[in-house]
Protein backbone atom coordinates (compact mmCIF):
# COMPACT_ATOMS: atom_id res chain seq x y z
CA UNK A 1 0.00 0.00 0.00
CA UNK A 2 1.50 3.03 -0.94
CA UNK A 3 1.86 6.29 1.47
CA UNK A 4 2.51 6.46 5.28
CA UNK A 5 -0.65 4.88 6.90
CA UNK A 6 -0.13 6.84 10.26
CA UNK A 7 0.07 10.31 8.60
CA UNK A 8 -2.95 9.44 6.25
CA UNK A 9 -5.15 8.87 9.22
CA UNK A 10 -4.23 11.54 11.20
CA UNK A 11 -4.72 14.21 7.90
CA UNK A 12 -7.71 12.75 7.50
CA UNK A 13 -8.96 13.00 11.31
CA UNK A 14 -8.29 17.08 11.00
CA UNK A 15 -10.30 17.02 7.49
CA UNK A 16 -13.53 14.97 9.35
CA UNK A 17 -17.16 16.48 9.46
CA UNK A 18 -17.33 18.98 12.25
CA UNK A 19 -13.80 20.01 12.15
CA UNK A 20 -12.56 23.58 11.61
CA UNK A 21 -10.64 22.50 8.61
CA UNK A 22 -13.49 20.77 7.17
CA UNK A 23 -15.82 23.46 8.14
CA UNK A 24 -13.80 25.85 6.36
CA UNK A 25 -13.64 23.64 3.70
CA UNK A 26 -17.29 23.07 2.93
CA UNK A 27 -18.13 27.10 3.37
CA UNK A 28 -15.53 27.42 0.21
CA UNK A 29 -17.92 25.20 -1.45
CA UNK A 30 -21.28 26.84 -0.51
CA UNK A 31 -19.86 29.73 -2.00
CA UNK A 32 -19.28 27.92 -4.82
CA UNK A 33 -15.82 28.89 -5.02
CA UNK A 34 -12.50 26.64 -5.61
CA UNK A 35 -9.25 26.95 -3.45
CA UNK A 36 -5.84 24.76 -3.12
CA UNK A 37 -4.83 24.46 0.51
CA UNK A 38 -1.34 23.69 1.30
CA UNK A 39 -1.49 21.87 4.74
CA UNK A 40 2.13 22.51 6.08
CA UNK A 41 4.68 25.69 5.48
CA UNK A 42 8.52 25.09 5.80
CA UNK A 43 11.28 25.46 2.97
CA UNK A 44 10.20 22.66 0.33
CA UNK A 45 7.01 25.03 0.23
CA UNK A 46 8.32 28.22 -0.07
CA UNK A 47 10.91 27.04 -3.21
CA UNK A 48 7.73 26.67 -5.14
CA UNK A 49 5.92 29.67 -4.25
CA UNK A 50 5.89 32.79 -5.32
CA UNK A 51 4.04 36.18 -4.53
CA UNK A 52 0.78 36.57 -1.97
CA UNK A 53 1.03 37.27 1.00
CA UNK A 54 2.06 36.77 4.30
CA UNK A 55 -0.18 36.93 7.59
CA UNK A 56 1.21 37.32 11.14
CA UNK A 57 0.26 34.77 13.47
CA UNK A 58 -3.14 34.47 11.88
CA UNK A 59 -4.99 31.94 13.79
CA UNK A 60 -6.97 29.92 11.50
CA UNK A 61 -10.85 29.98 11.30
CA UNK A 62 -13.33 28.48 9.01
CA UNK A 63 -14.35 32.20 8.51
CA UNK A 64 -10.81 33.38 7.74
CA UNK A 65 -10.45 30.53 5.19
CA UNK A 66 -13.56 31.16 3.27
CA UNK A 67 -12.48 34.84 2.56
CA UNK A 68 -9.09 34.27 1.96
CA UNK A 69 -10.17 31.75 -0.76
CA UNK A 70 -12.05 33.96 -2.43
CA UNK A 71 -8.24 35.18 -3.88
CA UNK A 72 -7.49 33.28 -6.63
CA UNK A 73 -3.83 31.87 -5.74
CA UNK A 74 -3.30 29.29 -2.97
CA UNK A 75 -3.31 29.10 0.91
CA UNK A 76 -0.59 27.99 3.58
CA UNK A 77 -1.53 26.36 6.79
CA UNK A 78 0.63 24.93 9.29
CA UNK A 79 0.69 21.16 9.36
CA UNK A 80 -2.07 21.34 12.03
CA UNK A 81 -4.27 23.44 10.61
CA UNK A 82 -4.16 25.94 13.14
CA UNK A 83 -2.24 28.77 11.90
CA UNK A 84 -2.62 30.84 8.53
CA UNK A 85 1.18 31.35 6.99
CA UNK A 86 0.46 32.55 3.65
CA UNK A 87 -2.41 33.24 0.93
CA UNK A 88 -2.88 34.25 -2.47
CA UNK A 89 0.01 32.11 -3.26
CA UNK A 90 1.29 31.27 -6.81
CA UNK A 91 2.46 27.86 -6.70
CA UNK A 92 5.43 26.13 -9.21
CA UNK A 93 5.85 22.81 -8.73
CA UNK A 94 7.79 20.67 -10.84
CA UNK A 95 6.20 20.14 -14.07
CA UNK A 96 7.58 16.50 -15.19
CA UNK A 97 6.03 15.46 -12.05
CA UNK A 98 3.78 12.69 -13.93
CA UNK A 99 0.05 13.24 -13.13
CA UNK A 100 -3.67 12.29 -14.59
CA UNK A 101 -5.46 15.19 -13.39
CA UNK A 102 -6.83 17.61 -16.22
CA UNK A 103 -8.13 20.73 -14.31
CA UNK A 104 -4.55 23.00 -13.54
CA UNK A 105 -5.78 23.03 -9.87
CA UNK A 106 -5.79 19.75 -9.49
CA UNK A 107 -2.64 18.72 -11.14
CA UNK A 108 -0.64 21.27 -9.32
CA UNK A 109 -2.33 20.07 -6.04
CA UNK A 110 -1.02 16.61 -7.06
CA UNK A 111 2.57 17.59 -8.11
CA UNK A 112 2.69 19.68 -4.99
CA UNK A 113 1.79 16.51 -2.76
CA UNK A 114 4.54 14.41 -4.70
CA UNK A 115 6.99 16.68 -4.83
CA UNK A 116 7.11 18.51 -1.24
CA UNK A 117 5.08 15.13 0.00
CA UNK A 118 2.93 17.75 2.40
CA UNK A 119 -0.86 17.04 2.47
CA UNK A 120 -2.41 19.36 -0.24
CA UNK A 121 -6.83 19.82 -0.36
CA UNK A 122 -7.82 21.01 -3.74
CA UNK A 123 -11.58 22.41 -4.14
CA UNK A 124 -13.44 22.13 -6.83
CA UNK A 125 -15.83 24.86 -7.35
CA UNK A 126 -17.26 22.85 -10.84
CA UNK A 127 -17.76 19.48 -9.29
CA UNK A 128 -17.94 20.81 -5.86
CA UNK A 129 -15.84 18.22 -4.02
CA UNK A 130 -12.74 18.76 -2.16
CA UNK A 131 -9.92 15.81 -2.91
CA UNK A 132 -6.68 15.08 -0.57
CA UNK A 133 -3.12 14.34 -2.03
CA UNK A 134 -1.06 12.54 0.33
CA UNK A 135 1.56 10.10 -0.05
CA UNK A 136 0.93 9.90 -3.42
CA UNK A 137 -2.78 8.95 -2.73
CA UNK A 138 -5.81 10.69 -4.30
CA UNK A 139 -8.49 10.75 -1.56
CA UNK A 140 -12.04 12.44 -2.54
CA UNK A 141 -13.73 14.31 0.54
CA UNK A 142 -17.44 13.28 0.29
CA UNK A 143 -20.35 14.04 2.40
CA UNK A 144 -20.90 12.65 5.39
CA UNK A 145 -23.56 11.17 4.46
CA UNK A 146 -21.75 9.10 1.31
CA UNK A 147 -19.08 8.26 3.54
CA UNK A 148 -21.27 6.33 6.03
CA UNK A 149 -23.21 4.68 3.17
CA UNK A 150 -20.23 3.38 2.06
CA UNK A 151 -19.04 2.72 5.10
CA UNK A 152 -21.96 0.25 6.17
CA UNK A 153 -21.27 -1.41 3.02
CA UNK A 154 -17.91 -1.86 3.17
CA UNK A 155 -18.25 -3.48 6.67
CA UNK A 156 -20.76 -5.73 5.25
CA UNK A 157 -17.80 -6.77 3.10
CA UNK A 158 -15.99 -7.16 5.47
CA UNK A 159 -18.40 -9.46 7.63
CA UNK A 160 -18.36 -11.52 4.35
CA UNK A 161 -14.53 -11.75 4.32
CA UNK A 162 -14.02 -12.45 8.18
CA UNK A 163 -15.81 -15.77 8.00
CA UNK A 164 -14.16 -16.61 4.75
CA UNK A 165 -11.24 -16.61 6.86
CA UNK A 166 -13.01 -18.59 9.57
CA UNK A 167 -13.39 -21.37 7.44
CA UNK A 168 -10.20 -21.43 5.76
CA UNK A 169 -8.84 -21.74 9.05
CA UNK A 170 -11.14 -24.46 10.00
CA UNK A 171 -10.48 -26.25 7.06
CA UNK A 172 -6.91 -26.13 7.60
CA UNK A 173 -7.27 -27.16 11.07
CA UNK A 174 -9.14 -30.40 9.35
CA UNK A 175 -6.14 -31.17 7.04
CA UNK A 176 -3.70 -31.27 9.34
CA UNK A 177 -5.55 -33.60 12.10
CA UNK A 178 -6.27 -35.71 8.64
CA UNK A 179 -2.14 -35.31 7.63
CA UNK A 180 -3.60 -33.98 4.21
CA UNK A 181 -2.56 -30.57 4.73
CA UNK A 182 -0.65 -28.86 1.91
CA UNK A 183 0.84 -25.64 1.21
CA UNK A 184 -2.02 -24.29 -0.80
CA UNK A 185 -4.43 -24.72 1.68
CA UNK A 186 -1.88 -22.61 4.09
CA UNK A 187 -1.68 -20.05 1.28
CA UNK A 188 -5.30 -19.74 0.97
CA UNK A 189 -5.41 -18.67 4.55
CA UNK A 190 -3.06 -16.31 4.10
CA UNK A 191 -4.43 -14.80 1.51
CA UNK A 192 -7.64 -14.29 3.67
CA UNK A 193 -6.08 -12.80 6.46
CA UNK A 194 -3.95 -10.13 4.12
CA UNK A 195 -7.73 -9.41 2.35
CA UNK A 196 -9.37 -9.16 5.85
CA UNK A 197 -6.38 -6.72 7.10
CA UNK A 198 -6.97 -4.48 3.73
CA UNK A 199 -10.87 -4.06 3.61
CA UNK A 200 -10.19 -3.12 7.79
CA UNK A 201 -7.37 -0.32 6.70
CA UNK A 202 -9.51 1.11 4.37
CA UNK A 203 -12.95 1.32 6.58
CA UNK A 204 -10.90 2.68 9.37
CA UNK A 205 -9.33 5.44 6.90
CA UNK A 206 -13.22 5.70 5.93
CA UNK A 207 -14.42 6.07 9.36
CA UNK A 208 -11.78 8.28 10.81
CA UNK A 209 -13.14 10.89 8.11
CA UNK A 210 -16.64 10.62 9.47
CA UNK A 211 -15.40 12.46 12.75
CA UNK A 212 -17.83 11.31 15.64
CA UNK A 213 -19.86 9.51 13.87
CA UNK A 214 -17.42 6.76 12.77
CA UNK A 215 -16.51 5.38 16.37
CA UNK A 216 -18.77 2.91 16.41
CA UNK A 217 -17.89 1.77 12.74
CA UNK A 218 -13.96 1.93 14.18
CA UNK A 219 -15.07 -0.91 17.56
CA UNK A 220 -16.75 -2.90 14.72
CA UNK A 221 -13.62 -2.81 12.51
CA UNK A 222 -11.45 -3.65 15.61
CA UNK A 223 -13.64 -6.45 16.71
CA UNK A 224 -13.37 -7.81 13.38
CA UNK A 225 -9.41 -7.85 12.85
CA UNK A 226 -9.06 -9.21 15.76
CA UNK A 227 -6.56 -11.92 16.11
CA UNK A 228 -6.40 -11.86 12.38
CA UNK A 229 -2.58 -11.04 12.41
CA UNK A 230 -1.72 -13.83 15.11
CA UNK A 231 -3.56 -16.43 12.77
CA UNK A 232 -1.20 -15.06 9.59
CA UNK A 233 1.91 -15.56 12.34
CA UNK A 234 1.22 -18.82 13.54
CA UNK A 235 0.27 -20.38 10.48
CA UNK A 236 3.65 -18.59 9.11
CA UNK A 237 5.55 -20.11 11.62
CA UNK A 238 4.37 -23.79 11.39
CA UNK A 239 5.00 -23.79 8.08
CA UNK A 240 8.16 -22.08 7.64
CA UNK A 241 11.61 -23.19 7.47
CA UNK A 242 12.85 -21.26 9.93
CA UNK A 243 10.48 -19.60 12.50
CA UNK A 244 12.60 -16.18 12.18
CA UNK A 245 11.54 -16.07 8.51
CA UNK A 246 8.22 -14.83 10.25
CA UNK A 247 8.09 -11.41 9.89
CA UNK A 248 10.06 -11.01 6.60
CA UNK A 249 7.30 -13.38 5.00
CA UNK A 250 4.59 -11.11 6.82
CA UNK A 251 6.36 -8.14 5.06
CA UNK A 252 6.24 -10.03 1.69
CA UNK A 253 2.60 -10.75 1.92
CA UNK A 254 1.62 -7.01 3.03
CA UNK A 255 3.66 -5.65 0.17
CA UNK A 256 1.95 -7.57 -2.88
CA UNK A 257 0.03 -5.79 -5.21
CA UNK A 258 -4.25 -6.74 -5.33
CA UNK A 259 -3.89 -8.69 -8.06
CA UNK A 260 -0.88 -10.61 -7.22
CA UNK A 261 -2.87 -11.37 -4.02
CA UNK A 262 -5.34 -13.62 -5.93
CA UNK A 263 -2.97 -15.70 -7.34
CA UNK A 264 -2.09 -18.26 -5.34
CA UNK A 265 1.54 -19.00 -6.99
CA UNK A 266 2.43 -15.38 -6.45
CA UNK A 267 1.60 -15.49 -2.24
CA UNK A 268 3.35 -18.93 -2.21
CA UNK A 269 6.44 -17.38 -3.87
CA UNK A 270 5.76 -14.01 -1.53
CA UNK A 271 6.10 -16.12 1.98
CA UNK A 272 8.40 -18.67 0.87
CA UNK A 273 6.56 -21.94 0.03
CA UNK A 274 7.67 -24.28 -2.48
CA UNK A 275 5.44 -26.64 -4.54
CA UNK A 276 1.24 -25.72 -3.50
CA UNK A 277 0.55 -29.58 -3.53
CA UNK A 278 2.84 -31.09 -1.51
CA UNK A 279 1.51 -32.54 1.68
CA UNK A 280 3.09 -30.78 4.65
CA UNK A 281 3.16 -31.05 8.48
CA UNK A 282 2.94 -28.05 10.52
CA UNK A 283 4.89 -28.00 13.75
CA UNK A 284 1.23 -27.12 15.75
CA UNK A 285 1.94 -23.75 17.01
CA UNK A 286 -1.44 -22.33 15.53
CA UNK A 287 -3.69 -25.42 16.70
CA UNK A 288 -2.34 -25.37 20.32
CA UNK A 289 -2.76 -21.47 20.36
CA UNK A 290 -6.56 -22.59 20.12
CA UNK A 291 -6.35 -24.78 23.07
CA UNK A 292 -7.25 -21.99 26.01
CA UNK A 293 -4.89 -20.08 28.25
CA UNK A 294 -1.68 -21.61 27.81
CA UNK A 295 1.35 -19.27 27.96
CA UNK A 296 3.54 -18.72 24.79
CA UNK A 297 6.73 -20.48 26.30
CA UNK A 298 5.02 -23.52 27.64
CA UNK A 299 2.86 -23.85 23.49
CA UNK A 300 6.69 -23.60 22.04
CA UNK A 301 8.12 -26.14 24.71
CA UNK A 302 5.01 -28.73 24.07
CA UNK A 303 5.71 -28.79 20.28
CA UNK A 304 9.51 -28.36 20.64
CA UNK A 305 9.09 -31.85 22.76
CA UNK A 306 7.31 -33.91 20.60
CA UNK A 307 8.51 -32.36 17.56
CA UNK A 308 5.84 -34.29 15.21
CA UNK A 309 2.44 -32.72 15.00
CA UNK A 310 0.91 -36.40 14.72
CA UNK A 311 2.96 -37.10 17.99
CA UNK A 312 1.62 -34.30 20.01
CA UNK A 313 -2.26 -34.49 18.73
CA UNK A 314 -2.24 -38.36 19.38
CA UNK A 315 -0.04 -37.94 22.99
CA UNK A 316 -1.46 -39.61 26.18
CA UNK A 317 -1.83 -37.40 29.11
CA UNK A 318 1.45 -38.70 30.62
CA UNK A 319 3.15 -37.85 28.07
CA UNK A 320 1.99 -34.25 27.66
CA UNK A 321 2.40 -33.81 31.25
CA UNK A 322 6.48 -34.86 30.73
CA UNK A 323 6.38 -31.32 29.16
CA UNK A 324 7.66 -28.16 31.93
CA UNK A 325 5.30 -25.92 32.60
CA UNK A 326 2.41 -28.36 31.44
CA UNK A 327 1.18 -30.38 34.25
CA UNK A 328 -1.73 -32.60 34.63
CA UNK A 329 -4.61 -29.77 34.64
CA UNK A 330 -3.36 -29.19 31.21
CA UNK A 331 -2.43 -31.69 30.08
CA UNK A 332 -5.97 -33.23 30.52
CA UNK A 333 -7.05 -30.16 29.11
CA UNK A 334 -5.08 -30.42 25.92
CA UNK A 335 -6.13 -33.98 25.55
CA UNK A 336 -9.76 -33.26 25.44
CA UNK A 337 -9.41 -30.20 22.97
CA UNK A 338 -6.89 -32.76 20.47
CA UNK A 339 -9.86 -35.73 21.29
CA UNK A 340 -12.05 -32.81 19.91
CA UNK A 341 -10.15 -32.18 17.12
CA UNK A 342 -9.73 -35.72 15.94
CA UNK A 343 -13.55 -36.73 16.12
CA UNK A 344 -14.44 -33.58 14.03
CA UNK A 345 -12.05 -34.86 11.47
CA UNK A 346 -13.84 -38.38 11.77
CA UNK A 347 -16.36 -36.96 10.26
CA UNK A 348 -15.20 -34.51 8.09
CA UNK A 349 -15.18 -35.23 4.17
CA UNK A 350 -12.44 -33.71 2.40
CA UNK A 351 -14.66 -33.75 -1.04
CA UNK A 352 -14.01 -30.91 -3.43
CA UNK A 353 -11.10 -29.47 -1.07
Amino acid sequence: MAGNTSTTIATLERLAPGTPLRIGIERILQAGKGALIVLGAGPSIDEISSGGFTLQKSTYSAARLAELAKMDGGIILDSHATVIHRANVHFVPDSSIPTDETGSRHRTAERIARQTKVPVVAVSEGRRVATLYIDGEKIELPSPTAIGARVNQELQNLDRLRRQLNEAEALLTNLEVSGMATYRAVTTLLQRTELVRRVGVAIERLAVSMGDEGRLASVQISDMLRGVGHVRDLALADYLARRSSVAKAAAGLEELSDPELVDPTRVARAVGFTELDFLVQPRGLRVMSKAGRIPEQVRDATVRHFRSFERLITAAVEELERVDGVGEVRARQLRYYFDRLLAAAETWSPQGV
